[in-house]
């Protein structure tokens, strides 16, 4: 990994709690799952962007750059305060939105991406209607950020406030944010949120018909539910 030495060895206060081998296993599975976002359909292009944190770092996928030609040499993080310290390609345009999770939450990997039906109910309602309970895994009824410029502070404050108590959001016309502790959570609770707003709108384009919802109780009982859910180790 180029530069990864000089960052995670040379005794910097960015690369303190972030060993070269960390770094390389975390860009390396960074890359796996901006790659995933692409073949499932949840990006176009070199749209959406990934990031997850290491110690003091953010490892974070380039802008522009298509997720396939992305080699370990490519590795770019920054720290806290959004200084770049490891790698010569520029940073995502959403470095504030990231940046801003990692502030706010305990978050250890951030998932952003433009999944065409999540986007388009960010066009229609302030609110993903509780069409299933799985709203539960991501802490309730998911909220829509209101629209501002890609890449703003503005943005990034909207998705703050939609984010309280929660582990995804909608931003309006625009797209998806979800973050958890490894970067599996953070992905499959995209895919989640694309596959509800994916329901919803299908069943709410049956004419004639009204979708059945769930009641916030209902959707508190699975969250208490769900935290026995899974294998045992």
């Amino acid at each position: 990994m180029a530069g990864a030495r000089g960052v995670a060895e040379g005794g910097t206060e960015a690369g303190r709690g972030a060993g070269r081998g960390a770094l390389e296993r975390a860009w390396a599975e960074l890359v796996d799952t901006a790659r995933r976002t692409a073949a499932e359909g949840l990006v176009v292009g070199t749209s959406g962007n990934v990031s997850v944190r290491v110690g003091e770092l953010v490892l974070v996928t380039p802008s522009g750059v298509p997720y396939e030609r992305l080699a370990p040499g490519d590795a770019i993080a920054v720290d806290l305060a959004g200084r770049q310290v490891l790698g010569t390609l520029t940073p995502t345009s959403e470095l504030p939105l990231h940046l801003s999770v990692y502030r706010d939450t305990s978050a250890t990997a951030v998932v952003h991406t433009h999944a065409v039906h999540a986007t388009a109910v960010s066009t229609l309602v302030t609110e993903l209607p509780l069409i299933h309970y799985m709203a539960a895994a991501l802490g309730g009824a998911v909220r829509v950020a209101p629209y501002a410029l890609y890449g703003s502070e503005e943005l990034a404050r909207g998705m703050r406030e939609a984010l309280v108590d929660r582990t995804a959001c909608l931003l309006q016309n625009h797209g998806t944010v979800a973050y958890g502790d490894t970067l599996a959570q953070a992905y499959d609770r995209t895919a989640q949120l694309e596959w509800m707003c994916r329901l919803w709108l299908t069943a709410a384009a049956v004419p004639g018909h009204r979708p059945s919802l769930l009641s916030e109780e209902q959707v508190r009982e699975v969250a208490e539910k769900l935290k026995g859910y899974g294998q045992r180790t």
